[in-house]
């Protein structure tokens, strides 16, 4: 099914053209709803041809819809039969330059005072209330909130081990930090928690990070400083030239609750679905497993 193809005219800068792309496969055991984000947002820029199909074995899902946020993000809410569902997008931008987007942003809505508590509270996946002492303690707070965010990114960088297949989304913070391993999605959550623990606004991002191989979405936090949301990837995986600046992606998303949810994908029947990943160096898809019951990652991972 398609949500439709629009063409909005010639970009007059060329070189801020770009092309992006997400092609997705599930197996589905029994019919469900799955909810996904991964179109451009308003905020990327002007969207010259984008199109996007979904189909369960090869047939319309039973419905689709459309949810637009006030930011302009856009999310789409999947009713599938069991089956195989393929999630398909394409779309050309113009891109705005960095620059602009940033003060654009800033024109139409410095964060405000209600941000600011918001992404102070603890929440389901960053229970920064139960790590206030270790953090006081490793980062104190007699140092500016720059170097303290830095301080913390780098720690987690340090002693936290990237290893896939090692969490799954009942673990939060807590569990990253008591096991020393986890995914981007547990890298970010534990930048926030620490940072929340030591007074610092922060919040969940996922992106396109162009600096990964094979390139793919990626989690990061922000931290608000000096009247502004800043980005940092605590794995260190993607080049910092190669991530977004705040609103300035050709395809990000934010969730706006202060419980920090998962970024991908969101499922009422998530036992029952299975993401397939097509490596550029492989013609077998490999598939993303559990993790084994002792929390370490199987042979597979």
């Amino acid at each position: 099914m398609s949500s439709g193809e629009a063409e909005q005219g010639t970009a007059p800068f060329d070189d801020l053209r770009r092309v992006v792309s997400c092609d997705l496969l599930f197996a589905v055991a029994e019919p469900g709803e799955v909810a996904l984000q991964v179109v451009a947002a308003d905020s990327a820029g002007r969207v010259l041809a984008e199109r996007f199909d979904v189909a369960t074995d090869g047939a319309p899902p039973v419905s689709l819809e459309e949810i637009r946020n006030p930011q302009g993000e856009r999310i789409h809410v999947i009713h599938s039969a069991a089956g195989r569902l393929s999630v398909s997008y394409r779309a050309e931008i113009e891109a705005r330059p960095p620059r602009s987007a940033m003060i654009a942003g800033a024109q139409a809505r410095a964060p405000s005072g209600f941000e600011r508590q918001l992404y102070m509270r603890p929440s389901r996946y960053c229970p920064s209330d139960h790590l206030i002492g270790f953090a006081v303690a490793e980062f104190r707070l007699d140092t500016d909130e720059t170097s303290r965010v830095a301080s913390i990114t780098e720690w987690i960088r340090r002693r936290i081990s990237y290893v896939p297949g090692s969490s799954d989304v009942h673990d939060s913070a807590e569990h990253t930090l008591l096991t020393g391993m986890g995914t981007c999605r547990d890298f970010a959550h534990l930048g926030i928690a620490l940072c929340r623990a030591t007074g610092i606004p922060a919040r969940f991002a996922a992106v396109y990070a162009p600096g990964l191989f094979p390139m793919d979405f990626h989690a990061v936090f922000e931290t608000l400083q000096l009247g502004r949301w800043t980005v940092h990837d605590a794995t260190g995986l993607a080049p910092r030239s190669s991530l977004p600046s705040p609103r300035s992606t050709a395809a990000s998303w934010r969730w706006s609750s202060s419980k920090c949810r998962p970024r991908w994908p969101r499922c009422f029947h998530g036992r029952t679905m299975r993401r397939l990943w097509n490596w550029p160096d492989s013609s077998r898809p490999f598939v993303r497993r559990e993790p084994v019951p002792s929390g370490r990652p199987s042979s597979r991972d």
